[in-house]
């Protein structure tokens, strides 16, 4: 099979809207909260805040106290001490009534071990990860598993116990931001069937390229991306542009979902740069354009030259930041479009601090996941390669 071939039956994320097929996995036990404890929410709790609390990825504090998260590894981080800690969240209205298959799928680890994995299908539960008759001080660390576009969920402020206290965990030295499509989302990387289609049960970003990468880096991070999306277009498997999903329409917002922070979409609200600057911003874009541009010239013109402009809006945002453009793992026909781009972006507008980066495509030897993506095997080497990169081009 010509890696052409594959490119186009591996194309990145394929935007399967709301629906899917494949064995679901069993989410983990938790315990329905129910009408009492919207009576609760009522009491004063203690919100995560930066205070508190460290803000993974685009984090949103609403004024309920609600931490909303919607993006692939969006969560909070903090250090608890005390005997007995309950975790309430709150689901968005997929939880409640949309398709089962794009439940917010959620994680809880406790020093580093996870001891949550579920999916919200209602719209609070609560969970109690610490429990015991001694205090204790622990690291906790709540992670969206599930992609942004399909649903996001919250979590509420906590009813600590008398002397009971979190505090925030210590920051990392360095700081990245990854942009990107379902490959760094983890999609369907549980469900190695590439016959299987998107389910949020089977998307896990912990077990992608990009949190592997931040994870052996050792740094903070925040991720912005969504299944089936690119620079100029979303995958298209008829060659019609879809201009609906370009990335750059909403890399400036806190996200992207068909759900919401209850009555406010993320895309509806502007993302504060200056909570967050990089010191390296990866974009991993261009499978799903791929899709649409495919061999015609003109339309990889446009695609390089959409990627220029929105080079130039990372650039506005990032400003000290080094840019790493990288593609490939799921087909390389576009990237000696994205190293034509970098040239093309740093005549134009003098900026040198930027380079680009070649994956090595995935190998049939390593196993396909749903829709033809990444398995694990593929995105642990895929990680190894990018950590060698990033710590070469930053010295770290």
């Amino acid at each position: 099979m010509t890696r052409r071939i594959i490119s186009l039956l591996c194309a990145a994320a394929v935007f399967v809207g709301m629906a899917g097929c494949g064995a679901e996995k069993s989410p983990a036990p938790a315990e329905s909260a129910g009408s009492m404890v919207k009576e609760d929410t009522g009491m004063k709790g203690t919100r995560l805040t930066d205070e508190n609390a460290k803000l993974t990825g685009r984090a949103f504090p609403a004024e309920s106290g609600t931490l909303w998260c919607a993006l692939s590894g969006s969560g909070a981080e903090f250090e608890f001490t005390g005997k007995n800690l309950d975790i309430m969240v709150e689901g968005d209205g997929v939880s409640q009534s949309g398709p089962r298959d794009n439940y917010a799928r959620i994680a809880i680890y406790v020093d580093g071990e996870r001891v949550v994995d579920d999916l919200l299908n209602e719209g609070i539960k609560k969970y109690t990860p610490i429990s015991g008759d001694s205090v204790v001080t622990k690291t906790v660390k709540i992670v969206k598993l599930s992609e942004t576009a399909m649903s996001c969920f919250g979590i509420m402020p906590l009813q600590l116990e008398e002397g009971a206290s979190v505090k925030p965990t210590a920051p990392k030295a360095h700081r990245i931001e990854i942009i990107g499509d379902s490959i760094t989302c983890g999609y369907g990387v549980d469900d190695e069937d590439p016959t299987h289609n998107f389910k949020t049960s089977t998307e896990d970003v912990t077990k992608a390229y990009s949190y592997k990468t931040v994870q052996a880096l050792d740094v903070d991070y925040s991720l912005f991306s969504i299944s089936g999306w690119g620079v100029i277009s979303g995958w298209t498997g008829d060659g019609t542009q879809k201009p609906d999903q370009q990335i750059p329409l909403y890399y400036e917002k806190y996200g992207f979902t068909y759900g919401g922070f209850g009555d406010t979409k993320p895309q509806d609200m502007d993302w504060d740069f200056s909570r967050f600057q990089p010191e390296l911003v990866i974009i991993n874009l261009g499978t799903n354009d791929d899709s649409y541009c495919g061999t015609n010239e003109d339309r990889r013109a446009d695609y390089s030259a959409g990627y220029v402009e929105f080079l130039k809006t990372v650039r506005r945002c990032n400003p000290d930041a080094r840019i790493l453009c990288v593609l490939g793992i799921m087909g390389d026909a576009l990237y000696p479009t994205v190293e034509e781009t970098v040239a093309k972006y740093s005549e134009e507008t003098g900026d040198t601090n930027i380079s680009a980066f070649h994956f090595e495509p995935q190998k049939p030897e390593d196993g396909l996941a749903a829709d033809y993506h990444p398995t694990e095997v593929t995105h642990t080497k895929a990680a190894e390669a990018l950590t060698a990169e990033v710590k070469s081009i930053m010295g770290w």
